[in-house]
């Protein structure tokens, strides 16, 4: 079923992307590769959801054929019949869990590097008002980026000393654009203001200044799927370096949570479909996929909406939990939620 779906997703994606593909002139053989790494990223993405088919298609089938009524009339408790279940289930999770932390994001890697090539040439940076710490007391601040043209504009430095207590330059300029070729910035209508110990200050203008700074365009603007690239020893460390710039991690953070939750998705999921597909009853097999179907997108739905609140959100001041807490919560909290639906389904299944 999971090789079915990625042919499906396969040809999908081609016939919308075929146009772009022909006018980048986009090599076969580099095409290839990318749909083959594209098969390991929605094949991790939908593991869950199509074991969660699976198990309710071939438990469907064996109460249809009364096989389930004859084993639980013959003394098998419904625990003893969900055992088989779940050793297969931990052994899918286990493939899983290592997929999402190490294999997936080495394909993702060759994926998004040939989507920036050949299909999604065009990069866009919606967030404004950035903030980034490049070097310990050196802030940097660029009201907004246009990534294709490599300049930020609304340009601002401060320098403070190495207590952070005192200012000691603020540059400001119209705007700045990173000079690959060259490693430097070249900052336009430059105004300098230095701050002197004796609280005097001074002030000079440039029409144009290039200056080398310990920062480069990707610090401010990056592809959202580049963390997806990292194996998870990476992100974490990745995450450091980008809370120690400042800048905002909490997707960083539910992304390196949801690699450890979404695989345990496949025990809750294989708990409610055994409980759903286990009773015989009109309609058979169409029925029960039906229900499945239901539930699934409801699971991806909840998921997905609760992943984009957490990251958006702030906690309130009068909730005693951090910020890590919080995301760590959200990431697991769609298995928590279905995990209480399998309970009540257990509850009401033929024993």
């Amino acid at each position: 079923m999971l090789g079915m779906f990625c042919i499906v997703a396969v040809v999908f994606d081609l016939v919308e992307n075929i146009g772009r593909l022909i006018t980048n002139e986009a090599p076969i053989w580099e095409t290839v590769k990318y749909y083959f790494a594209f098969c390991f990223f929605f094949a991790n993405l939908l593991s869950g959801f199509i074991v969660f088919l699976t198990i309710v298609w071939f438990t469907s089938r064996l109460a249809q054929q009364t096989e389930v009524i004859a084993m639980l009339s013959g003394g098998m408790s419904f625990r003893r019949f969900l055992r088989p279940y779940f050793i297969a289930a931990s052994v899918l999770v286990m493939l899983s869990l290592l997929l999402a932390h190490f294999v997936v994001p080495i394909a993702n890697e060759s994926k998004l590097n040939f989507e920036v090539q050949w299909i999604h040439v065009n990069f866009h940076v919606k967030d404004q008002n950035l903030y980034r710490e490049v070097a310990p007391g050196s802030i940097v601040y660029f009201r907004s980026i246009t990534y294709s043209r490599k300049t930020g504009y609304r340009f601002q430095l401060e320098q403070w000393n190495e207590d952070n207590t005192r200012l000691e330059q603020r540059i400001v300029a119209a705007k700045g654009t990173w000079m690959e070729e060259d490693s430097l910035w070249r900052l336009v209508n430059v105004g300098i203001r230095d701050f002197h110990q004796d609280n005097t200050e001074s002030f000079r203008f440039v029409n144009r200044l290039d200056t080398i700074l310990p920062m480069r365009l990707d610090d401010f603007a990056q592809r959202a799927a580049y963390s997806s690239t990292m194996t998870t020893p990476e992100l974490i460390n990745y995450i450091h370096e980008v809370k120690t710039r400042g800048a905002d991690v909490n997707t960083l953070e539910l992304e390196k949570h949801s690699r450890t939750s979404t695989p345990f998705a496949i025990f809750v999921l294989t708990f409610i479909g055994v409980g759903i597909a286990s009773r015989k009853q009109r309609g058979g097999i169409g029925v029960h996929l039906f229900v499945a179907v239901l539930i699934g997108f409801t699971f991806v739905f909840t998921s997905r909406m609760i992943t984009v609140y957490a990251s958006t959100a702030a906690i309130p001041d009068f909730v005693p939990i951090s910020d890590s807490s919080a995301l760590l919560i959200a990431a697991w909290l769609p298995n928590l939620i279905y995990l209480a639906l399998g309970l009540f389904i257990y509850a009401k299944a033929p024993k």
